[in-house]
């Protein structure tokens, strides 16, 4: 088995779910050279999560992040963390539901996903910065 580590850095995005595996692809043209094996990506941050979802309606996105917000409402009286902002502590509780990672499995060099499946940075602050994620490919060469 082996196995590939690299650490990328997407753009800043605005608040909202971005569909982000071609830039993902496009960071890593080693992918190309497995076989088959499992990609795990993981998001280096608190305030923003991954998630894989629908590639091809833009309203998907669009929705998620109207739910989020209604149900992760920003100025809830009981937050005690708001140091950076009505934004700051919302983000971390939508973090932390969807998640920090996500992992695909590889098939001939690609992301074996299902015809309607993307990869998500999901950005739930205001104002973000760029952010890091660290991809891993463990699996058979060619």
């Amino acid at each position: 088995m082996e196995v590939y580590q690299k650490t990328i850095q997407l753009p800043a995005f605005k608040r909202g779910f971005h569909l982000v595996t071609r830039k993902i692809e496009t960071a890593i043209p080693e992918l190309r050279n497995f076989k088959s094996g499992i990609a795990h990506v993981f998001i280096q941050h608190t305030s923003a999560s991954l998630s894989i979802n629908e590639n091809a309606d833009p309203t998907v996105r669009m929705d998620f992040e109207s739910h989020f917000n209604q149900m992760v409402p920003e100025n809830a009286p009981y937050y005690k963390h708001n140091y950076e902002g009505p934004d700051d502590m919302p983000a971390h509780i939508k973090a932390s539901l969807l998640g920090s990672s996500v992992s695909l499995p590889v098939t001939d060099g690609t992301f074996n996903v299902g015809t309607w499946q993307g990869i998500y940075l999901c950005e739930h602050r205001d104002y973000a910065s760029s952010r890091r994620l660290v991809l891993t490919i463990m699996g058979e060469y060619y």
